[in-house]
C-alpha cells in the first residue's frame, strides 16, 4: 500500500516552488527540523529523506551550493547549513525509482559542488582581515568539510571522485595553514573509508598528492603541518607497499628530509614508523644511497629557499603594481559613472525644457484663442499655418542654400589651385622657351643615287614575288552593274518595310482608341447622339485627349509647395510624366501610344 508523504516536506516542496530564488536557502533550512524530527537510522528518517528527495528538495540544496551567498539573505553561515542539510539527506536515503542517476550522478554532482563551496569559503578566509570574521569563515569551512566526510562516508565510491576532483587538489595546495589542516583531514578520512583508494585514481592525480604532501613537510617548519601530512604518507605507506616503492623512487631525499627537520617536533613515534618502511624498502646499498638523498635534498630545500627569497623580493613591486592597476581602473569607472551622470542629466534638462516650450506654447496658443472672436479663428489659423510654412520654406531654402555653398566652396578651391598650377606652369614653360636658344637651320637629308636604286630594286623584287590580279574592263562594268540591281532591291524592299511599319503604328493606335472610347462608352439604352457623333468622327477624341491634358498641366501648376519639393530644378512648363500617367491612365494621345 502506498504511504502518503510527509505533510510538512509537501508544505515546504509548495513555499519553495511559489516562492522568490533568493527565499529560496533560508526555506531550505526548515529541512533541518524535519530531519531532526526523527531519530538517525530508523524506518521513519528513511522515509522522511525519500520524500525529500522524490519532491526535488535535495536538488534544490544542491543547485543553492553554487550561488553566490555573500548576495543572498542568510551569508555563508546558510550555505554551510544546506552542505550539512544535503549530505545528511543523502546517507541512509534508498532510491528505489532509477538508483543509476542517483549514484552515478546526483551524488558525484553534489561532491563537486559541496567543494566549489569549500574553495569559496576557504578563498574569502584568506582575503578577511578582521579575526572575528576570518574565525567565522573558517567554521563553515569545517561544517562543509565534516559535511564532505559523511557524504563519502555513506557512499564509499565517492571516495574517488573527491580524490579526482580539481577543487580537491586547489584546496590541498593552499599556503593557508588553518585550511590545509582541514583538507588533510578530509584526506585523511578518505584513507581510512577506502585504503586502496589512491590505486583506483589516475596517475596523474596520485603523483599531484604525494607531490603536495612531500612539498608541505619541505617547505614549511609548522609542527601541525608535519604532523598531518607525516601520519598521512604513513597511513600511505601502510595501506599499499607498491606505494612505498613509488615514494622511495620518485622522492629520493624524504627520508634525510623527514629525519633532519622533523625530529623531536612531537610525533616521533609516527615519524619513526614512516622512517621505518622507508628504510625496509631500500637495505642494500643504504649509506651511498643515504648520502644521495642527503645531497638531493639539500640541492632542493637551497633551490626551495631561493625561489622563496626571490618571490619575497619581487613581492613589493608586484604589490606597486597591482595598487597602480586598481586605481587606475577605480579611476576609469569613476569617470564613466561622472560622465553618464552628467548626460542623464543633460538629457533631462532637455526634456524639461522641451516640455516646458510644449506648455508656454500651448498656453499662449489657448489664450489667442480666448482672446479671438469665434469667426475670426479659422482665419487666424490660416494665417498660422502660413507663417508656419513660411518658416519651414525659410529653413530649407537656407539648409540647401549652405549645403550648395559648401560643395561649391570645395570645387572653387579645387578651380583656384588649378589656375595656380596652371599659371605656375605657363610660367616655368614661357622662362625655359627664352633661356633655350635657337638651333641653326638644317637642310633635310636627301637619298643618295645608290640608296635610290637600292629601293627600286626591292620594290621590283616585292612585284615579282606578289603580282596584282587582274582584271578586264568588261568584267568590272557587269560587277558594278549586278551591284547597283543589289542597291536598288534593297531599297525598294527598306521603303515597303517602312511602309508597312508605319501602318501598322497607325492601326495599333486606332484600335487602342477604340477600346478605350468602347470601355467608356455608355450602354444602347443610354446612347445619345453625341456619343454617336463620337464614333464616327476620328477628331473628337484628339480633341478630348488635348482637353484631358492642358486640364493636368493646370491642376499641376496649382499644387501647394510642399508637394513640388522635390523639384526645384525641374522648369516651370515640364510637367512630370508620373503625374500626367496619374491623369490619363492609358488613354491613347495622338503622336504617342
Amino acid at each position: 500500500a502506498m504511504v502518503a508523504a510527509d505533510p510538512r516536506v509537501l508544505a515546504l516542496a509548495a513555499q519553495v516552488t511559489e516562492s522568490k530564488e533568493q527565499d529560496i536557502p533560508l526555506l531550505l533550512l526548515k529541512l533541518k527540523g524535519i530531519l531532526n524530527s526523527a531519530s538517525l537510522g530508523s524506518e521513519e528518517s528513511k522515509k522522511i529523506k525519500q520524500d525529500i528527495y522524490y519532491y526535488d528538495l535535495t536538488q534544490y540544496c544542491m543547485l543553492v551550493l553554487r550561488q553566490d551567498h555573500s548576495r543572498l539573505r542568510g551569508g555563508w553561515a546558510t550555505a554551510a547549513q544546506l552542505a550539512e542539510i544535503l549530505s545528511h539527506c543523502c546517507v541512509g536515503l534508498e532510491v528505489k525509482e532509477d538508483p543509476e542517476e542517483f549514484h552515478n550522478k546526483f551524488l558525484p554532482s553534489a561532491i563537486d559542488n559541496l567543494l566549489f563551496l569549500g574553495r569559496r569559503l576557504q578563498a574569502r578566509f584568506i582575503r578577511t582581515i578582521k579575526d572575528e570574521e576570518k574565525q567565522d569563515f573558517l567554521h563553515w569551512f569545517q561544517t562543509v568539510a565534516d559535511a564532505i566526510c559523511w557524504l563519502f562516508g555513506g557512499h564509499v565510491q565517492l571516495a574517488a571522485c573527491v580524490l579526482q576532483n580539481d577543487h580537491f587538489l586547489q584546496l590541498l595546495i593552499a599556503d593557508d595553514i588553518e585550511t590545509a589542516i582541514i583538507t588533510m583531514s578530509i584526506l585523511h578520512n578518505i584513507l581510512r573509508v577506502n585504503s586502496s583508494v589512491l590505486l583506483q585514481v589516475d596517475e596523474e592525480t596520485l603523483h599531484s598528492i604525494l607531490d603536495e604532501l612531500v612539498y608541505k613537510l619541505s617547505s614549511t617548519t609548522n609542527p601541525v603541518i608535519g604532523n598531518a601530512a607525516t601520519k598521512l604518507l604513513l597511513l600511505v605507506a601502510k595501506f599499499c607497499k607498491q606505494l612505498v616503492k613509488l615514494l622511495t623512487a620518485r622522492y629520493k631525499g624524504l627520508k634525510g628530509l623527514l629525519s633532519k627537520q622533523w625530529s623531536g617536533k612531537g610525533f616521533d613515534r609516527d615519524l619513526g614508523q614512516l622512517l621505518d618502511l622507508l628504510y625496509l624498502e631500500q637495505s642494500n646499498g643504504k649509506g651511498e644511497m643515504q648520502r644521495q638523498h642527503q645531497a638531493a635534498c639539500i640541492i632542493q630545500a637551497t633551490w626551495r629557499g631561493f625561489q622563496t627569497r626571490k618571490r619575497l623580493k619581487k613581492l613589493p613591486q608586484a604589490v606597486t603594481t597591482l595598487q597602480r592597476n586598481f586605481r587606475a581602473k577605480r579611476e576609469q569607472e569613476l569617470q564613466h559613472l561622472e560622465k553618464q551622470k552628467v548626460e542623464e542629466a543633460l538629457k533631462l534638462q532637455m526634456q524639461l525644457q522641451r516640455q516646458r516650450a510644449m506648455r508656454l506654447f500651448h498656453e499662449r496658443q489657448l489664450a489667442v484663442l480666448e482672446i479671438i472672436h469665434a469667426s475670426q479663428v479659422n482665419k487666424y489659423m490660416e494665417e498660422m499655418e502660413g507663417k508656419s510654412a513660411l518658416t519651414i520654406q525659410r529653413f530649407w531654402r537656407g539648409y540647401r542654400a549652405r549645403r550648395n555653398f559648401h560643395q561649391q566652396r570645395q570645387s572653387l578651391k579645387e578651380y583656384k589651385a588649378a589656375v595656380v598650377i596652371q599659371r605656375a606652369a605657363c610660367k616655368f614653360l614661357e622662362k625655359r622657351r627664352r633661356r633655350r636658344p635657337l638651333s641653326p637651320w638644317k637642310d633635310p637629308k636627301g637619298l643618295t643615287d645608290e640608296r635610290r636604286l637600292a629601293l627600286q630594286q626591292k620594290v621590283d623584287d616585292y612585284i615579282k614575288l606578289h603580282p596584282a590580279s587582274q582584271m578586264s574592263e568588261e568584267m568590272s562594268k557587269e560587277l558594278h552593274v549586278q551591284a547597283q540591281e543589289k542597291l536598288a532591291q534593297f531599297l525598294l524592299r527598306s521603303r515597303l518595310d517602312q511602309r508597312a511599319a508605319q501602318r501598322r503604328e497607325t492601326l495599333l493606335a486606332q484600335v487602342n482608341t477604340d477600346v478605350e472610347l468602347l470601355m467608356n462608352a455608355p450602354g444602347l439604352a443610354e446612347a445619345t447622339e453625341k456619343d454617336l457623333d463620337v464614333f464616327v468622327s476620328r477628331s473628337i477624341p484628339v480633341a478630348t485627349k488635348a482637353r484631358q491634358s492642358h486640364n493636368t498641366m493646370l491642376k499641376y501648376t496649382r499644387w501647394p509647395w510642399w508637394k513640388k519639393l522635390g523639384d526645384e530644378f525641374v522648369e516651370d512648363d515640364v510637367i512630370p510624366d508620373d503625374a500626367l500617367n496619374a491623369e490619363l491612365g492609358t488613354l491613347f494621345i495622338g503622336g504617342k501610344k
